[in-house]
């Protein structure tokens, strides 16, 4: 029986890692996409290339965008510091300086293009709305639109052939109640990067992307185990 096939976004990072377990999971053949942005670090491609492997992506394409030359975002930006506050995800603080500008508009419409290519009618994105960083591009109003738009720009939905489908299996979820999904799904955690502010291979353990892995871990009773040594 011929699986269908889907293009799942994967960051190298804890959530994108999941969706995937959760397309594989779910019967989907999966074509993996990664971005090089230019995003400040390059370690999330490493580990994006480590979960394609690990979960079988038939393929797994890492496209080159130049975001940097727009800037605007602390990652992708050298005169934008990354911060490291005490409490993650804030949403009174208003949407950080690591929101990268309409970055998930043109991710998606990378895996439009390949999805149409491949006579996919299915994409994976791991936003999230609930245990995040307020970013605008990761609510389900934002995927609904785009949803629909996809589907008046492909030729299989004009010529009535088929519809595209955005899957969010995340987009509710805890940061906890993700990470519980994926070890029953048999992800490996030490395979991914999360962080915006790594030294070396290393994660900071300070950025909000650490501090709110830390905190879906703990809520678990577990430890990150990409965590620096000492916390």
């Amino acid at each position: 029986m011929n699986r269908r096939k889907a293009v799942i976004l994967l960051s190298g990072g804890l959530d994108s890692a999941t969706v995937l377990a959760m397309a594989v999971r779910d019967g989907f053949e999966p074509y993996t996409l990664t971005f090089r942005y230019g995003q400040r670090h390059s370690v999330e491609l490493r580990a994006a290339a480590r979960i394609a492997e690990a979960f079988g992506s038939v393929r797994h394409v890492v496209t080159d965008i130049d975001l940097r030359a727009f800037g605007g975002s602390a990652l992708t930006d050298d005169s934008i510091a990354v911060p490291h506050p005490e409490v993650p995800g804030d949403s009174d603080a208003g949407i950080p300086v690591t929101y990268v500008p309409a970055r998930n508009t043109v991710f998606l419409s990378f895996a439009l293009a390949w999805a149409e290519t491949l006579d996919a009618t299915d994409i994976f994105i791991g936003v999230n709305a609930l245990d995040y960083s307020g970013y605008p591009d990761c609510r389900p109003e934002f995927i609904a639109a785009y949803q629909a738009m996809a589907n008046l720009a492909t030729r299989a939905s004009v010529e009535g052939r088929q519809r595209l489908t955005i899957h969010t299996p995340l987009i509710a979820l805890t940061k906890a109640e993700t990470i519980r999904r994926g070890l029953e799904l048999g992800v490996e955690y030490s395979m991914t990067h999360s962080c915006y502010d790594p030294v070396g291979e290393q994660a900071c353990g300070t950025c909000e992307s650490c501090r709110l892995r830390a905190r879906g871990f703990a809520e678990l009773g577990l430890s990150d185990p990409v965590s620096p040594p000492g916390r």
